[in-house]
């Protein structure tokens, strides 16, 4: 038997890196998913291949009527819900002597508005011992350079998480938190960087993983697939590092 048989996800982000290898995988594992993203093009684009029992909703993470929007699309269609994946994130770079409001609200709002209110939203239809999944960041214990607002989104998503699960703990819900470290994915793109510039980035990060290379999406997706299968029935509240030893060594 798979290990999603007839489970319902819904996972934001999905619509390239992280969330849509998860949401392959997902669906490889017998789930109906709910696969949502910000572009309805990109959203088309990446599922026009995809096999198994899916929806897309189109949702802007980090405005609430989008958040309500994806979960009352959710539930139309499947139900209650079994699994939240609440991925979406971006992480553009700028250094604090250059932060302006405009970059720190739309981080804030789509790193930590975005999940805090569709968990809240989720709440009342997801089953007794689901399973709540947030993608964190290992920025969130490490300083890197030009990325203290970013940092602050994953601390505070992290943090957030922890509450949840104790809020959550009589419902038998799991809550657990994925801490990637460099990951081969399209935010590297979306950085609006130049390519000589994420060329170097991508070496010298690279250098510094004790593995010596980026992850890989699949590599994230196997971990959520994990923690929200039983194979984690007895895993709640962590922040699971998945870095190549990044920030363990």
């Amino acid at each position: 038997m798979s290990k999603l048989e007839n489970k319902v996800a819904v996972i934001t982000g999905a619509n390239s890196g992280i969330g849509l290898a998860t949401a392959k995988l997902f669906l490889k594992e017998g789930a109906k998913v709910v696969i949502s993203g910000r572009r309805e093009n990109a959203l088309d684009e990446a599922t026009k291949d995809l096999e198994g029992d899916f929806i897309t909703v189109v949702a802007d993470v980090s405005k609430t009527e989008d958040n309500k929007n994806l979960i009352d699309q959710a539930v139309a269609k499947y139900g209650k819900i079994d699994i939240l994946y609440l991925n979406a994130g971006i992480a553009p770079p700028t250094p604090i002597a250059d932060v302006t409001e405009a970059h720190y609200n739309i981080l804030f709002d789509i790193n930590v508005k975005g999940p805090i209110m569709a968990s809240k939203l989720a709440l009342p239809h997801l089953n007794d011992n689901s399973t709540i999944l947030f993608t964190s960041s290992i920025v969130r214990q490490k300083g890197f350079e030009g990325f203290g607002v970013y940092s602050a989104t994953k601390g505070a998503l992290s943090s957030f998480a922890k509450v949840l699960a104790t809020e959550v703990k009589s419902r038998g819900i799991r809550v657990n938190t994925i801490s990637p470290g460099p990951v081969e994915t399209p935010i590297y793109g979306k950085m609006g960087l130049p390519q000589d510039v994420l060329d170097g980035f991508g070496k010298d990060m690279s250098a510094q993983v004790p593995l010596g290379r980026f992850g890989a999406s699949d590599e994230i997706a196997t971990t959520a697939l994990f923690l929200a299968s039983s194979d984690a029935s007895y895993i709640n509240g962590v922040d699971l590092e998945v870095d190549g030893g990044l920030s363990q060594l």
